[in-house]
């Protein structure tokens, strides 16, 4: 059986929406441009039209990746969130036991990570680490560069 792929409502919304988006305008398009290309003769060397295929290739393998998440998907239940352990959902606000900077992070599934926005996912060296604490623990977390970076968890939030 497949890896469940978690993700909250908000990702899932998202991630419909995105493969409605393909389905819909982003194959139109591509087709259209394939036919303009195709209208230029020699396909041997029309690069608009090796341009076109290799984007439709593209498209078609994101469907096709997206179709897959969506049949092994798992929500997040809000409710059975809590703010005494980390889970995948929660809130986390940690500071760094060396500098003293504090951080939010937001963990999330893998397909939902987005480090610029907070969220992290729960397979990163950070976001595993975190998982299953409490307040006032402190996590050390290996991270690649061979360093330990200290965090204390100051809050859970949902």
């Amino acid at each position: 059986m497949a890896k469940p792929v978690i993700l909250t409502s908000e990702g899932l919304a998202n991630l419909e929406k995105e493969l409605e988006e393909l389905k819909t305008v982003k194959r139109k398009d591509i087709a259209d441009k394939i036919k303009v290309a195709i209208s230029f003769g020699d396909l041997s060397e029309n690069s608009e039209y090796d341009e076109a295929k290799n984007e439709q290739a593209m498209i078609e393998a994101r469907i096709l990746q997206i179709e897959a998440m969506l049949k092994n998907v798992k929500i997040l239940d809000t409710d059975e969130l809590n703010t005494e352990n980390v889970s995948v959902g929660s809130k986390v606000k940690v500071k760094d036991v060396e500098f003293g900077d504090e951080e939010t992070f937001h963990i999330v599934g893998s397909t939902e990570a987005d480090p610029t926005l907070g969220k992290i996912s729960d397979e990163s060296p950070v976001g595993k680490a975190l998982l299953g604490h409490k307040i006032g623990d402190v996590v050390e977390i290996p991270v690649p560069s061979g360093a330990v970076i200290s965090y204390e968890v100051l809050e859970i939030m949902m």
